[in-house]
């Protein structure tokens, strides 16, 4: 098993804290989201890491990591990230992580456990955490639907992703930017991307190539992952997390495990 972060955005909405570097390498806690990203994944077992870079891609040099580049990425999504290493996603199964999330290594372990050839990680108790990002968590939540297995750690399939909605009840979950890939499900990826129109492809959000392969009939999985987990798209993440950290609700990952 291998881990894949994508990290190749500026994360524009992050202002200054982005002027001088990756998002990726924005800290929390003093402690960069790279090196959580890390230690999840080494603290699940995974030891060959590899990152897609692009804005101010030299950062990541001496990481000890396998590098990919995205010479495009400011006008290209994560989708085209993902494409840059398709050699390797088709020899060998992936994790795959956004480099502006966190999660424990629990959520690392389950996705590897989870049946399937493409399975998302998802909160099923998202609107809490939603509740403290946003005034109005609807404004920012996007639709989820999982024909449910009756046990949590089973990966049920995933019937809709990715639209926008004013009804809750739409939403059974929020799929958190971590997911794992086996080489057919690479191989059904890069199938389908190689038959769409280039200035399509290059538009494609990773929730709209989701939505689109389920349409096309695509057998997509969804795991419940613990927590704590959370996504730094702001500012004011970053100070939610913090308080966070503060209060005791969220530990700082062992740096050691991401350097192992």
């Amino acid at each position: 098993m291998r881990g894949l972060i994508l990290a190749a955005g500026r994360g524009s909405r992050m202002a200054e804290a982005t002027h001088d570097r990756p998002k990726a390498l924005v800290t929390l806690g003093g402690v960069a989201l790279l090196d959580w990203q890390m230690a999840a994944m080494r603290g699940a077992g995974i030891r060959e890491l590899g990152l897609v870079r692009g804005y101010r891609g030299a950062a990541f040099d001496g990481r000890g990591l396998t590098l990919f580049d995205n010479p495009r990425w400011a006008e290209t999504n994560m989708v085209a990230s993902l494409a840059t290493a398709r050699a390797w996603l088709a020899s060998a199964p992936s994790v795959v992580s956004y480099a502006d999330i966190f999660y424990p290594a629990e959520a690392v372990r389950r996705l590897m456990a989870a049946e399937g050839e493409i399975v998302l990680g998802y909160d099923p108790d998202w609107l809490a955490l939603w509740s403290q990002r946003f005034a109005d968590p609807l404004a920012d939540a996007e639709t989820f639907r999982i024909e449910s297995t009756g046990r949590i750690d089973d990966a049920g399939r995933i019937r809709e992703i990715g639209g926008k909605t004013r009804d809750a009840a739409d939403i059974e979950g929020q799929y958190v930017g971590l997911f794992r890939l086996t080489p057919a499900g690479w191989e059904r990826i890069a199938t389908f991307l190689d038959g769409l129109e280039p200035a399509v492809r290059d538009r494609l959000d990773m929730t709209g190539l989701f939505r689109r392969l389920i349409a096309a009939g695509a057998d997509i999985r969804g795991v419940a992952i613990p927590g704590p987990w959370g996504e730094v798209d702001q500012q004011s993440d970053l100070a939610l997390y913090e308080a966070m950290l503060a209060r005791g609700a969220l530990r700082q990952p062992a740096l050691e495990a991401s350097r192992c």
